[in-house]
């Protein structure tokens, strides 16, 4: 388990430096939005290879940070009804949940997008409007992002087992303890023991 553990760890680091990186995207997108902008309205210039840039960014923002939104609990859930569930409760919906519908949803999507990269790679296709840009890199997000996505998903359902079998605090899979999360309780035993000190 310790291995899967350690595996686990990996996974959440390599898509919090995707999401780092991805980041400086959505700066990106702003400054060509921008610039954009004033060509139009002062020199009365326009492209649509700008407009399509700041599409590109806005997108790779979205799809590639999935994964870290995953590893963060910043997901959609029910909050109302997941917040008064205890945290092995909570832990076994995200395992079913994992592997009935996340997984096989992004290894579906995952699979599906892969021939119409490769179509669009064989013939270099390129936007139909007048100017615009190569549309490979933008297939490509795709099964990238869903690749992460899934690896992501693959972690959090080590760390839910471990959470199960006690090896990981449930502070580790709620970070921000957000949705009202309660303490593991070897986390409360040990809070319990240093107070008494």
């Amino acid at each position: 388990m310790q291995r899967l553990l350690n595996a686990s760890r990996w996974i959440d680091i390599v898509n919090e430096r995707v999401a780092k990186w991805v980041a400086w995207l959505g700066l990106a997108a702003v400054l060509v939005c921008t610039a954009n902008a004033l060509a139009r309205y002062t020199l009365n210039l326009a492209s649509n290879a700008w407009l399509e840039l700041q599409w590109y960014f806005n997108s790779a923002v979205f799809l590639l940070v999935a994964g870290y939104a995953l590893r963060r609990n910043e997901h959609v859930r029910i909050d109302v009804i997941n917040s008064h569930l205890s945290p092995r409760t909570r832990a076994w919906i995200d395992i079913v949940g994992t592997l009935f519908f996340l997984l096989p949803t992004a290894i579906i999507i995952g699979v599906y997008a892969w021939p119409t990269l490769v179509t669009s790679w064989t013939i270099q296709e390129h936007s139909s409007d007048p100017g615009g840009l190569i549309r490979w890199p933008m297939r490509l997000l795709i099964p990238v992002s869903f690749a992460l996505l899934a690896l992501q998903g693959v972690s959090e359902l080590i760390k839910r087992i471990g959470f199960l079998k006690g090896l990981v605090p449930w502070s580790e899979l709620d970070p921000k303890g957000a949705h009202g999360a309660v303490p593991h309780e070897s986390d409360a035993a040990g809070k319990l023991e240093t107070e008494a000190r």
